[in-house]
């Protein structure tokens, strides 16, 4: 029997992942903080709202499809909203008003002091995204990133960011588990909402 090699084009994209896996691993600690204060102000009544273009996109609602579903735990369900998913209201927008303005407008519609909006992106140069992040912190919300590689614009314009170096594909791919990572210690971090609600 012949043994196959690895094709090199796979192992070269697995590898250039693992890169940007690295850089992700070395940013948990933001996972971290940000799914405890995601506990604390959904329990609280606030709400998610999250955007992204493209494959982005997909990463974005699938975290909102996780809060107000469930990741692993049986759980009552958390307001999140992926922005992107809203086709009338961004086809309308983007109609009236311009691409620039299809996230953006929606913030400004309904985004309240309290709440938070995450924006995906891998370039951080999107300028719906950025227009988006403005409004947000007009609104009062808290504003976060998914980027590419850091400096960008996004980064520069949000309160908190997690930045990873890589190919479009890769920081995509990343994406996902930094979504998987945030539902984790969103959900840890649960627990001691509640316990410290009942204390209170």
């Amino acid at each position: 029997m012949t043994r196959m090699l690895p094709d090199p084009l796979a192992r070269d994209h697995i590898d250039a992942l693992t890169v940007t896996l690295s850089s992700l691993r070395k940013q948990s600690s933001t996972l971290s903080r940000w799914g405890r204060v995601l506990a604390d102000r959904l329990s609280a009544g606030a709400r998610l709202l999250v955007a992204g273009n493209g494959g982005s996109a997909a990463e974005a609602q699938h975290l909102t499809a996780e809060l107000v579903g469930r990741f692993q735990d049986d759980r009552r369900p958390f307001s999140a909203l992926a922005l992107h998913a809203e086709t009338s209201s961004m086809t309308a927008i983007g109609n009236d008003y311009g691409y620039d303005q299809v996230f953006a407008r929606q913030v400004t519609a309904h985004a309240r002091p309290g709440d938070v909006l995450l924006l995906l992106s891998t370039s951080g140069k999107s300028p719906n995204l950025l227009r988006a992040s403005g409004a947000g912190r007009e609104a009062g919300a808290v504003v976060w990133a998914l980027t590419g590689a850091a400096p960008n614009p996004l980064h520069d314009a949000v309160d908190d960011a997690v930045a990873l170096p890589g190919s479009t594909s890769s920081v995509q791919e990343a994406q996902l588990v930094a979504v998987h990572v945030l539902c984790v210690a969103f959900e840890a971090a649960l627990s001691e909402v509640d316990e410290q609600r009942r204390v209170s």
